[in-house]
């Protein structure tokens, strides 16, 4: 794809999540009187274009790297057992287990400073809506996709049913952040809501809700919070950087250099 394509590509992208979120928000607010150009907008119109640009072809290009590696890891046998399942029950497989890996994989990220140093950054955000969703350090999000797309891919799960599931959990990923708290009622202890990850964005670190698509996990493990209202306030109480470049660098440096500013 040649950069024109590229950027056309985006730019059709943008466009199309701005018509099917925005309309979303303003019918269904979690939080009424946010602004569509609300502070930092334009850092994660940067966090977007890279996200955009690099990262979702880096997965797909690692994966078909070690596709070589990975073919003599599992026994043949097993992988075509599970390459010949019906598309919708390897797509249920592999939810379930990529849900469980990021569970556990994202717990991980809130517990240990290392991960959380990356972390961070996206829970930098104070504002959340479907534009939020994309502010991820690089190599947060492929820690993150690689806990989504490896282990299913290692069992024997086609390519062509992770791309697609690559999708729907990218714009899974946006939903969840929107400013939207629509009317679902019990459906909520099923499937993710955005209110359930609003939480989860409290300035509290352990604040819960780390699961994705579906809160099984959270349920399972003791970590399911779903108040009636939205959290007072969303972010850190650590000090970040602003500014997308700032934000790329601040975790690869001692904490004490951007801390001072």
């Amino acid at each position: 794809m040649t950069p024109a394509m590229l950027l056309y590509s985006a730019g059709l992208s943008f466009v199309f999540l701005i018509a099917v979120f925005w309309p979303l928000e303003r019918a269904f607010p979690a939080r009424p009187g946010q602004r569509f150009f609300r502070p930092e907008w334009f850092t994660d119109v940067l966090f977007f274009a890279g996200q955009y640009f690099l990262l979702g072809g880096l997965v797909l290009t690692g994966l078909l790297a070690v596709r070589g590696w990975v073919d003599g890891a599992v026994p043949e046998g097993f992988r075509e057992a599970v390459a010949g399942l019906p598309w919708w029950l390897q797509a249920l497989i592999v939810v379930l287990l990529s849900d469980f890996c990021v569970y556990w994989g994202h717990r991980a990220q809130h517990h240990f400073p290392f991960l959380w140093r990356f972390h961070a950054v996206h829970h930098s955000s104070e504002h959340l809506d479907w534009l939020a969703a994309h502010r991820e350090h690089p190599l947060d999000s492929i820690y993150t996709q690689t806990l989504i797309n490896l282990p299913p891919f290692v069992l024997g799960f086609p390519i062509e049913t992770l791309a697609g599931l690559v999708a729907f959990r990218g714009l899974w990923a946006i939903y969840i952040h929107s400013n939207v708290r629509l009317p679902i009622g019990p459906l909520r202890w099923f499937i993710g809501a955005p209110e359930l990850h609003h939480w989860h964005h409290d300035r509290d670190q352990n604040a819960g809700n780390y699961a994705n698509i579906s809160p099984l996990m959270d349920l399972a493990f003791g970590t399911y919070v779903c108040p009636d209202h939205e959290p007072q306030s969303l972010g850190l109480r650590e000090p970040m950087p602003k500014g997308y470049f700032r934000q790329l660098i601040a975790p690869l440096t001692p904490s004490s250099w951007w801390r001072r500013r």
